[in-house]
């Protein structure tokens, strides 16, 4: 069966704590034995995991060089979840009046670095769940995990079959439908973006596909003042995803 490698300390500690039922084997460098290291051997131990001391050289090739700072986590792969999943979480937030829902959907976003950044920076402004297609995305992997910093296991990643019908279906939950275009007529800091909130990401340099524009409620974009046309992907999530974050707290 095929694994993933989690490496450095952050995203080995938050598999350790939230997903420790995927952890098959904790790899430390052998002389290493401060208190960091111990740290994640007595969280290992406390899930029975096996761990396995070796030199340097077997890290970096099991790691790709990467900068593992002498640990590493061999997992089960992280599964993402389906369209049941999301159905429930809705539910959930239906009857939880204090917090409207508030979800991220990225459409053909297939760097996995992309990926990785959306993902933690949706956990840090208290995203419910990311949301992408099953085809034409990134998959969840090591390198995701890696740049998520611990985020993959927090944050559910939901693929759809057809993200069209899912946004339609979320609308039928009450949820506002947000996309981003460079050709919309408001900006994001006009907007109001304080209730149940679904906002829409478009691929790495083809923005949104059609079917996703239309499923739309309301499109934004993010002033640009400067030379560039355009921001990275995970860059204006953050700049949406805390300009909603700002209004949720005001309200």
């Amino acid at each position: 069966m095929n694994c993933d490698v989690l490496f450095g300390f952050h995203a080995v500690k938050t598999t350790l704590k939230f997903d420790a039922v995927r952890a098959q084997k904790l790899m430390i460098i052998a002389d290493r034995k401060d208190e960091r290291i111990g740290q994640v051997i007595e969280m290992a131990q406390a899930h029975n995991i096996s761990i396995e001391r070796c030199n340097r050289k077997v890290l970096d090739e099991l790691t790709k060089k990467a900068a593992h700072q002498g640990v590493a986590l061999v997992c089960e792969p992280i599964k993402a979840k389906d369209e049941s999943y999301l159905d429930a979480l809705l539910d959930q937030l239906a009857v939880d009046d204090q917090e409207p829902a508030f979800l991220l959907v990225l459409d053909g976003v297939t760097d996995p670095h992309n990926l990785g950044a959306c993902i933690r920076t949706a956990d840090a402004a208290g995203v419910h769940a990311v949301i992408a297609p099953k085809n034409n995305s990134a998959p969840l992997n090591s390198t995701v995990a890696k740049v998520a910093c611990g985020a993959a296991d927090v944050v559910p990643y939901i693929q759809v079959t057809n993200l069209a019908r899912t946004l339609q279906q979320i609308q039928q939950r009450g949820v506002w439908i947000a996309g981003t275009s460079g050709q919309a007529t408001q900006d994001v800091y006009q907007a109001s973006l304080s209730g149940p909130l679904a906002i829409v990401m478009g691929a790495e340099g083809k923005g949104m596909r059609r079917l996703t524009t239309e499923n739309c409620d309301f499109l934004l974009k993010i002033p640009m003042v400067g030379e560039v046309s355009s921001l990275n992907v995970s860059v204006a999530t953050g700049v949406c995803l805390y300009e909603a974050l700002r209004q949720r707290r005001q309200s």
